[in-house]
């Protein structure tokens, strides 16, 4: 898998994507330490214009938007979206998917938490259609996540994508008996098509397979959290 050059420098993977007008994005990565820390988070917010708008993730679909937060709170939703400038939106991920979206014009942003179960669910789709702009006039960047290569996981979750749309069989490839290998960025490309959003960059790394930069739940059963930022300058 491809590396950011510097990022383990920077403590930070800069969006490659064609960014719309006045609209900074980025993943951390470990040298900038763990996003669920106090230590972490101070180095976080040094490089940003604003505190982020934390979220508290259960793996769901639900999309709120920043404006509607009250002030302390910490709202339960997997995605978030702002029209503000100098809002920062900020999801927490260690193997499961963020994906950052843009209206082309730099009018809204968003970031949704697309593990494998928000993912199957739609959350992909809601946080879109939160953002009340049309897909073509959207463009994504899948933040990393861990990659197709390594990413095993049983019948029950090939069965949940399959079940939702019978398209998202070819995002597995069989290993073991009842086992397969799942490509979330495969899926992540399929439901963003749908929605109409086909400028979709990113997807090239493996936070399992690159343990110089990413801290990966998968391969080390830690509790450290990368974080994916997005907002309006």
């Amino acid at each position: 898998m491809p590396s950011t050059p510097d990022a383990g420098a920077t403590g930070r993977v800069i969006a490659d994507w064609a960014a719309p007008p006045g609209v900074q994005a980025f993943f951390t990565t470990r040298a900038l330490g763990d996003m669920k820390d106090a230590t972490g988070r101070a180095a976080l917010g040094a490089l940003l214009p604003a505190p982020p708008i934390w979220l508290r993730q259960v793996h769901g679909t639900q999309v709120v938007d920043v404006a509607a937060i009250a002030p302390g709170t910490l709202p339960e939703a997997d995605a978030a979206f702002t029209t503000a400038r100098g809002t920062v939106c900020a999801i927490m991920t260690a193997d499961c998917l963020p994906v950052v979206l843009a209206a082309s014009d730099g009018s809204v942003v968003g970031a949704a938490h697309a593990g494998w179960r928000g993912l199957c669910a739609g959350v992909v789709e809601r946080t879109v259609a939160a953002m009340q702009v049309p897909g073509a006039s959207l463009q994504a960047w899948l933040g990393p996540a861990i990659g197709p290569r390594v990413y095993e996981v049983g019948a029950e979750v090939r069965d949940a994508f399959v079940a939702k749309d019978a398209r998202a069989a070819a995002a597995f490839v069989p290993t073991r008996p009842g086992h397969w290998l799942l490509d979330l960025y495969a899926v992540a490309r399929q439901r963003l098509a749908d929605c109409g959003v086909d400028r979709v960059d990113g997807g090239t790394h493996c936070t399992a397979s690159e343990p110089e930069l990413f801290y990966s739940f998968r391969r080390n059963q830690a509790p450290q959290r990368m974080a994916a930022v997005v907002w309006r300058v």
